[in-house]
């Protein structure tokens, strides 16, 4: 009979009081307000030594670093694993559909995206350009191809598309559903942003993408 394996040590616990205390930053968050994260303050929720924070993530900076890019949709896609054949339209849509549902259903992600607007912060800040960089590399090897010189008037057309989602579903939670006679709760509504959001970005790769023309 194999012995069985022990459900216990010190690698586990280690895994265990880490996971404790990303998910302690969430809670702060949510319940308490973004400067309530301290390091005595997570230890104490977390009911751990806050020595365990220097151990295990160097500083109480990278601990709610792990957090955030944990929390944060664009830190999130595996690019790698992204079909791009079609110059990244799919990818588009799949994008700020999800992004949508993400925001919609995760109310700490829209306190952080209320925090980024907010007020400088150092973290906050590297998480943008985080963020940013993998972008750059999908557009760069994807849409900028397609686009070419109108590059930038599909830049426009994300950045809207991407602020107008976070904006929708923050108003949403904040003051009501309602926005412009548009129900943003309603399934069906919802589903007629899904539509228009593919009819924007197929207007946009047909109007600015660039048409390669045969030579007779």
């Amino acid at each position: 009979m194999m012995p069985r394996k022990p459900v216990s040590g010190p690698l586990r616990d280690k895994d265990r009081t880490r996971a404790k205390l990303i998910k302690t930053v969430g809670k702060i968050i949510k319940n308490k307000g973004f400067h309530e994260l301290k390091i005595t303050k997570i230890a104490q929720v977390a009911g751990v030594d806050k020595k365990l924070i220097y151990e295990y993530f160097g500083t109480t900076e990278n601990l709610i670093n792990e957090y955030l890019r944990s929390e944060d949709y664009g830190s999130s896609i595996d690019f790698v694993k992204t079909d791009l054949s079609d110059n990244g339209k799919q990818f588009s849509k799949m994008l700020i559909k999800n992004m949508y549902e993400a925001l919609s259903k995760n109310k700490e992600l829209q306190k952080i995206i209320v925090w980024e607007l907010y007020e400088y912060n150092e973290i906050l800040r590297k998480l943008s350009e985080h963020r940013e960089e993998l972008g750059e590399q999908i557009f760069q090897a994807a849409m900028h191809p397609h686009f070419k010189e109108n590059h930038k008037k599909y830049r426009a057309v994300l950045a809207i598309l991407i602020s107008s989602t976070y904006y929708l579903n923050i108003h949403a939670t904040s003051n009501g559903s309602i926005f412009v006679g548009f129900n943003i709760k309603a399934e069906n509504d919802r589903k007629v942003l899904d539509e228009v959001i593919c009819d924007l970005i197929d207007f946009a790769y047909e109007k600015y993408g660039i048409q390669v023309r045969c030579v007779a």
